[in-house]
């Protein structure tokens, strides 16, 4: 269309929700039955989901209330940290790590924990602990709560995660070849429309930096950074794009990003540069110019500031594997 602004999103907030992209995923489908209990170990930047196919459990996380999880309930520990899950209360102080479990492996992400009578199981979960590295997912992540649990009974705004769960539960209990597969990529798609629900459900997600996403203008702003860092934006060309005059954009943006334009845009470029580092086998002199940097030291120091380490270190890190145990197999 003739004088359409080429930078414009129509859904900045999907845009975000876009980068949600998991690594580092594990996924494990546990068959129980009787007085049984599972500790799930802390892990850093990991989320951890659970559903239950058939049965019911508890889900204890530290400092927060015991949640009765039942079929068509989907819940996130979104902050990696360690929790339970118990066939009731008083299984919970029982609870034997995960890592002293016994794991079939059906892939190399994908394992059945089975700890049955021979009645068989009461109850059947499907859970996983993933990554979600981009700078778009850390900050969403930064803002959700210790534990978010999708009810069963939500209403009809939900139909299609429950009918995502219904196939997923279908998938665990067969468990036909490429079932795992199946299961896997499912739940991916459920972490994320559970963020989608919490964002449309909770009053703390409309104010904030989700908040500005959601906002006409600066929305649009953030999309614009998000979507193109490299480019070399001003705080007077963001807000020619947003139809706003400079202070007006800049007073904006700061009350409800919580930062000036340019201090985000630095910071988010860095949070690229970190996750490229993190992915890719980038040379450092092409990752500065796609920061906006016109010289490789330059770049470093910035990146040494934001971040708090050097370019270097970070290239050389190994991420820790969130397999939890070494095959029984």
């Amino acid at each position: 269309m003739r004088g359409a602004d080429p930078w414009k999103s129509p859904d900045p907030l999907g845009e975000a929700l876009h980068f949600l992209r998991m690594t580092g995923s594990f996924y494990v489908r546990s068959e129980m039955s009787g007085s049984w209990g599972l500790a799930l170990p802390a892990m850093d930047d990991a989320v951890w989901f659970h559903t239950v196919v058939d049965g019911s459990c508890v889900l204890s996380v530290p400092g927060e209330s015991t949640r009765e999880l039942v079929p068509g309930d989907f819940a996130l520990v979104p902050h990696g940290r360690g929790h339970v899950l118990a066939a009731d209360i008083e299984s919970v102080g029982d609870a034997t790590s995960v890592y002293e479990v016994p794991h079939d492996y059906v892939s190399d992400r994908y394992a059945v924990i089975t700890q049955c009578d021979a009645s068989g199981p009461d109850t059947v979960l499907v859970c996983g602990a993933v990554r979600m590295n981009h700078p778009a997912a850390q900050q969403l992540l930064r803002l959700l709560p210790a534990v978010i649990v999708i009810d069963a009974d939500s209403g009809p705004r939900r139909a299609r995660m429950q009918n995502i769960l219904a196939m997923v539960a279908d998938e665990a209990r067969s468990l036909e070849p490429g079932g795992e597969a199946v299961i896997t990529r499912l739940s991916d798609v459920l972490v994320i429309q559970a963020l989608r629900s919490w964002i449309a459900d909770t009053p703390s997600a409309q104010s904030g930096w989700l908040g500005a996403l959601q906002d006409e203008r600066i929305g649009g702003a953030l999309a614009r950074i998000h979507r193109n860092p490299h480019e070399r934006w001003t705080v007077a060309a963001l807000a020619s794009s947003a139809h706003m005059s400079r202070s007006a954009f800049s007073a904006r943006f700061t009350a409800l990003v919580g930062d000036s334009v340019m201090s985000y845009l630095a910071v988010w470029r860095m949070q690229v540069a970190y996750d490229t580092l993190r992915s890719e086998d980038v040379v450092l002199a092409e990752l500065a110019r796609r920061s906006g940097y016109s010289s490789e030291a330059a770049f470093g120091k910035a990146f040494k500031r934001a971040m708090g380490v050097s370019p270097g270190s970070v290239r050389r890190r190994q991420d820790v594997a969130l397999v939890p145990v070494q095959s029984s197999r």
